[in-house]
């Protein structure tokens, strides 16, 4: 089962918190961390008397690095996480497998604001050469299909309660000092 549901702040995905506001708070936990906590009650209920499945859910980036999203959003993808930990724990008695999926920056696939070709098109020439780790490398929607299909498969047999990035990287890379001192050595 995979829980792949999501929503972001609308028309400002980097909100600040003085500027949240609680019903925008609550529509956002209510679509990701709830909506997301239901689907993996019912399947539970299909999965605990078979004694096997899977349950997968999509977080973000924003579980590992400050700063790249709202406060409600990260939030929201945060408690996601701890839910899929928690259940990893509850269900594998059953063995059952829980992980997540937390892809960095995916463009195109609707969950933010409509863009034109050209404006997704440049969004992803600065992803890729400005600021991912792997140059020239843009993420893809296919890309955290197949990361999610690779946690969902039988190679993964014994893997429960991660959460996988698939953020080429970005994640354990900052490249301020290096930019700084490339700039400035010219």
């Amino acid at each position: 089962m995979y829980n792949n549901a999501g929503i972001i702040d609308c028309p400002n995905p980097l909100g600040r918190i003085l500027d949240t506001k609680k019903s925008e708070l609550e529509r956002i936990i209510s679509v990701n961390l709830v909506g997301s906590f239901l689907g993996a009650k019912h399947a539970a209920r299909v999965m605990v008397p078979q004694r096997k499945g899977c349950i997968l859910f999509t977080t973000s980036a924003a579980t590992a690095i400050a700063g790249i999203s709202s406060h409600a959003y990260a939030a929201s993808k945060w408690a996601i996480v701890g839910v899929a930990k928690g259940l990893a724990a509850e269900l594998g008695q059953y063995g059952i497998r829980v992980n997540c999926v937390s892809p960095f920056a995916v463009l195109g696939t609707g969950i933010s604001a409509a863009r034109s070709e050209a404006d997704v098109s440049k969004a992803e020439f600065a992803l890729s050469n400005h600021v991912g780790n792997l140059k020239g490398q843009i993420l893809k929607a296919e890309d955290v299909a197949r990361a999610a299909l690779y946690l969902a498969s039988d190679e993964a047999n014994y893997i429960s309660g991660l959460n996988l990035l698939v953020d080429g990287g970005y994640s354990v890379v900052n490249p301020n000092m290096v930019n700084i001192l490339s700039a400035n050595m010219g």
